[in-house]
């Protein structure tokens, strides 16, 4: 009881202070609130609908009252301060007019969507899926500062709106965020990016590796440098002519950008802009730095662009920077807790929570709540209230969408980058990025595009337009393994590479690249450690076709065949064949051995196949000339006559095997470009299971088209039925009958009838009476056996006996519904045959 009493004198006590403060601001000077407010009050408030909205949006609680009051006495000792600063962004109006401060408009919200845990894809969300309005005034801050959920609603803002939508967002996935008020140059904040170079085209910078050289006073004497001097200095030439040319370039580079340069700004470092702080600590985060929310991009906190901060804030409290920033933004230090850099409002505590650790976090909200008693002073004790805004939702539609229509265009220094929706375009295309050879985007020189969604699982498309040359990328998955396709046409036997994924192929090919007279074939991961396979091909002679033959009779004729292989060290070097080449045309085998330890030549073998008339049937005579051999360093033994025949006989087998498998490799090739050609032509697109609204409407197609279907095979099979048939046939199928045939005909139909129903009736009668037995002899075998029966075994004869009853039951009536009903089937046949046009006439003579 001592508790409420003090909660509702507590209460009491505030209701009065507001009066008070209210009383005391209505009689405040005229032009100290004029100088103070001006920037909190509305010049021109987009029309929106605040009928459907929550009263938070409406009305403001006594702790916002409160806090507001805290903002205006925080204002006025601002200014007098700093009478040479512009008024700070505090508490300007929301959709509905009234005036809530900035931190209360940031709501934290964690959305159920995997890239919108990491801050990347944040923002990269807010800058595709708002559209930038620009500010009212340059130099001024916005009279109004709408919720993120009004903004998401119309999908239009200015960079506050931005920021505290995104902000919002990284704080809810856990990231230590904070909106900033500041200033930038013309170009980030008109979001003119015409002369900034295209994220994608941007090379990623290379981190030296640095050596660490240890210090040892007992070493090994180094080995003799055995370098050629005189390959050095060409190396060394060589090297300092490419340092020159890279400096001449860098100085044209220069002078373009020197030209390139924007005019003079007349409000540079006045044009406000906010943006978004990302302290380092939480979620991994190495490195403090920004994020522009019109482009999603992250900068350093010394990039050239931001010119100065004013204030930050967060969901929990408000900082005003105390730092010089005549040199932007590169010397400020952004440590909130320190006092003297950084003014903080609510002065709770002398750092901001995100900075906290673990350990004083929990400490800091046990003081807050053991500490009721001890009451300080006003703005000391007082704690942010919580965010008026509603939750912020996104709805997976709204989320695959993004961009507004589904198609967002963004102009670079040189380039243009297309974004459209997934499923907007029949192709899967989802990104596009042109670059150009001129400022005025004339000439055309490489287009990129990326793609989602697809069965032929396409990735992405480079398209050289100075060469015509194309390259497609494939995710895992494809049909063929394929992963990359270099080409300038899908026609066959012209040049082409592809590039496959040799885990997922049994040979293990890993690239095959082929010209009008060439392929070459590399492999990974072989048994038989082939890594390289290379193939000549001669002119293609007159195509003649001939009755009987195969239609590659004309294939282009192999010159030679060529193969590489890795060392095997479970063999000795000279007999680990390193390379072997199959000179077809001049009936030659070569094959090199790989080099020996300490040893600079190989051994080789070179093979001559002997000529037909040396042959005996399809055996090889060998003689000593058909073998030359070279054996690398002293010969222990001389090879026998015999080894090398049967050496030549497994050579000569292997050659008609590898012919075969370049036909193969011809043919693959011809398939892959016949399928690529049919995945362009027909262009198949997947759609998740998750995918529920695409999903259901493939659902509600099939089912139509299932009962299209159904309903077509129902008709016709009603078309097709006669019941006549099969006694009509017995008459030759007579298109007039006479009275004696049609008299038949009635009555074969009618007596059939008769006997399909007897029948019926009969096999219900012996199933019911074969039922009735068997109920019989289980009672029997009951009684005879019943002292002897378990609970258990007894419930189990009841339960049996009981299906039994129910079958018969069944039985039975069944039984007699075909006993009333089979007169009545009787003479409906018989009335259908009088009406029947083939045999009326008779009948109605009759």
């Amino acid at each position: 009881m001592e508790v409420l009493e003090e909660k509702e004198e507590e209460e009491q006590r505030e209701e009065e202070e507001l009066k008070a403060l209210e009383i005391t601001d209505n009689l405040q000077d005229m032009e100290t609130k004029v100088s103070m407010e001006q920037v909190c009050v509305p010049s021109d408030v987009p029309s929106t609908d605040t009928s459907q909205l929550p009263s938070s949006y409406k009305t403001n609680s006594l702790k916002e009252k409160k806090l507001l009051h805290i903002a205006d006495h925080f204002l006025q000792q601002y200014a007098h301060l700093c009478p040479d600063r512009k008024p700070l962004f505090l508490h300007p109006v929301n959709e509905c007019g009234m005036e809530k401060f900035v931190s209360t408009t940031v709501r934290p919200t964690l959305l159920p969507y995997a890239e919108l845990y990491h801050w990347d894809g944040c923002a990269s969300f807010v800058s595709d899926y708002l559209t930038m309005e620009p500010l009212e005034s340059p130099d001024t801050p916005p009279s109004s500062l709408y919720s993120p959920t009004t903004i998401l609603k119309y999908q239009r803002g200015n960079c506050f709106d931005f920021s505290v939508l995104l902000c919002s967002m990284l704080i809810g996935a856990g990231y230590d965020a904070y909106c900033v008020h500041g200033y930038a140059t013309r170009e980030m904040c008109t979001l003119n990016e015409t002369l900034e170079l295209c994220p994608l085209l941007r090379k990623p910078q290379e981190v030296p590796k640095e050596g660490m050289k240890k210090s040892n006073k007992y070493r090994v004497k180094p080995p003799p440098d055995l370098q050629s001097k005189f390959e050095l200095q060409q190396e060394a030439k060589k090297k300092a002519e490419t340092e020159a040319a890279e400096k001449n370039k860098e100085r044209e580079e220069e002078k373009i950008t020197e030209v390139e340069k924007p005019e003079h700004d007349p409000l540079h470092g006045l044009r406000v802009h906010a943006w978004v702080l990302v302290l380092s600590g939480k979620k991994d985060v190495p490195e403090t730095f920004f994020i522009n929310p019109f482009t999603g991009n992250s900068h350093s906190t010394t990039d050239e662009h931001f010119l100065g901060i004013e204030s930050v804030w967060n969901h929990r409290n408000y900082w005003v920077n105390m730092q010089d920033c005549r040199n932007g933004c590169k010397d400020l230090i952004f440590d909130l807790g320190d006092t003297i850099r950084w003014e903080v409002m609510l002065s709770g505590s002398n750092k901001p929570l995100q900075l906290l650790s673990d350990a004083e976090e929990e400490k800091e909200f046990s003081d807050k709540e053991t500490d009721d008693t001890e009451k300080e002073e006003e703005d000391v004790s007082f704690d942010m209230p919580p965010s008026w805004v509603a939750p912020i939702q996104i709805y997976p539609r709204e989320f695959e969408t993004r961009c507004s229509e589904g198609r967002k265009v963004i102009l670079y220094k040189k380039a243009k980058l297309e974004k459209w929706a997934p499923y907007l375009n029949g192709n899967g295309l989802v990104k596009r990025l042109t670059v150009y050879a001129d400022l005025d985007c004339t000439e055309v020189v490489e287009v990129r595009e990326w793609f989602k969604n697809r069965e032929d699982m396409l990735d992405m498309r480079e398209v050289n337009k100075q060469t015509q040359l194309t390259t497609d990328y494939f995710s895992p998955g494809h049909l063929l393994s394929l992963k990359a396709h270099t080409y300038t046409s899908l026609e066959p036997e012209t040049e082409y590479t592809m590039e496959f994924y040799n885990e997922a192929r049994v040979d293990g090919l890993q690239k095959r690249v082929e010209t009008a007279n060439e392929m070459t074939e590399y492999f990974a991961g072989r048994d038989d450690f082939l890594h390289v396979r290379y193939m000549e091909f001669g002119k293609r002679g007159k195509k003649i076709h001939l009755a009987g033959t195969r239609t590659d009779i004309n294939s282009r004729p192999i010159v030679q065949i060529k193969e590489c292989f890795h060392r095997n060290p479970e063999r000795p070097a000279d007999e680990d064949v390193a390379e072997r080449i199959f000179l077809i045309a001049e009936d030659m085998i070569q094959l090199t051995y790989h080099l020996k330890d300490k040893y600079i030549t190989a051994s080789k073998k070179d093979f001559f196949k002997a000529a037909e008339g040396n042959r005996k049937g399809n055996e090889i005579v060998m003689t000593p000339e058909m073998c030359i051999t070279y054996q690398a360093g002293s010969s222990e033994k001389d090879e026998k006559l015999l080894h090398l025949y049967e050496l030549l006989r497994k050579l000569t087998a292997e050659e008609k095997q590898l012919k075969q498998r370049v036909r193969q490799s011809e043919a693959e090739a011809l398939k892959v470009l016949k399928i690529r050609e049919n995945e362009e032509t027909n262009v198949k697109l997947s759609v998740s299971i998750y995918n529920t609204e695409r999903n259901e409407k493939r659902r509600q197609q099939y089912e139509a088209m299932k009962n299209t279907t159904e309903d077509e095979l129902w008709g016709r099979g009603e078309q097709d039925l006669d019941y006549l048939a099969p006694f009509l046939i017995q008459v030759g199928h007579r298109e007039k009958m006479t009275k004696g045939q049609a008299l038949r005909v009635r009555d074969d139909c009618l007596t059939d009838l008769q006997h399909r129903l007897i029948n019926k009736a009969n096999i219900i009668q012996a199933r019911l009476e074969k039922a009735v037995e068997e109920l019989q002899k289980k009672d029997q075998w009951f009684q005879q056996n019943q002292n002897r029966l378990s609970a258990e075994e007894e419930d189990d004869f009841l339960a049996r006996r009981s299906e039994t009853m129910f079958h018969i039951q069944i039985l039975a009536l069944r039984l007699n519904r075909e006993k009333q009903t089979a007169p009545q089937k009787y003479l409906a046949l018989e009335e259908k045959l009088h009406r029947d046009p083939r045999l009326a006439e008779h009948f109605g003579h009759a």
